[in-house]
């Protein structure tokens, strides 16, 4: 099985096309240098081959406070029309920051909670795993599924016949 450190993005250059203009993009932009003191790991579908046209950038970082990391993506991005909003996600306080760079939507996504342990590193973690295991064919039904409007997680529940997909994926 390969294995991919995720934790760094090293692996997009080798990419498919849609991995190596993420890269560039996020260097271009020097997204997870800005974002360092906060741990970044680029999560979701894009490291893991099954996204589809328009899916989002998910860059998954740990903070400590959300009001300050709200402060600090105002500042660090001022060129940018940033969407901030600070809400409940799974009973802990998480920021999410939407934007947009050269046609790629981003979403950063800030929790009080080491990025190895957030429930989007563990889903594409867990999700990668399931890939690698079923192969290819299983992973054009998961983009096939997308395609036609289904959410990833939900996805996978209905071709592993998961009943709560997004606990279940973090049994993997």
């Amino acid at each position: 099985m390969n294995t991919i450190d995720f934790t760094r993005i090293d692996y997009l250059k080798q990419g498919n096309s849609r991995q190596k203009k993420a890269f560039e993009v996020v260097n271009k932009y020097k997204i997870f240098e800005k974002l360092q003191n906060y741990s970044p790991v680029l999560a979701g579908t894009i490291p893991i081959e099954i996204d589809i046209e328009g899916s989002d950038l998910d860059i998954i970082c740990e903070i400590q406070d959300n009001f300050e990391f709200e402060m600090f993506l105002d500042q660090t991005f001022p060129d940018f029309d940033l969407k901030i909003q600070t809400l409940t996600i799974n009973e802990i306080e998480s920021t999410i920051c939407n934007l947009e760079l050269e046609g790629f939507p981003i979403e950063i996504f800030g929790q009080n909670k080491p990025v190895a342990q957030q429930n989007a590193y563990l889903h594409m973690m867990a999700e990668y795993k399931i890939i690698q295991k079923k192969g290819e064919d299983f992973k054009q039904k998961i983009i096939d599924l997308k395609k036609k409007g289904i959410k990833t997680e939900p996805a996978f529940g209905m071709l592993l016949n998961l009943e709560n997909p997004y606990q279940d994926l973090l049994n993997f």
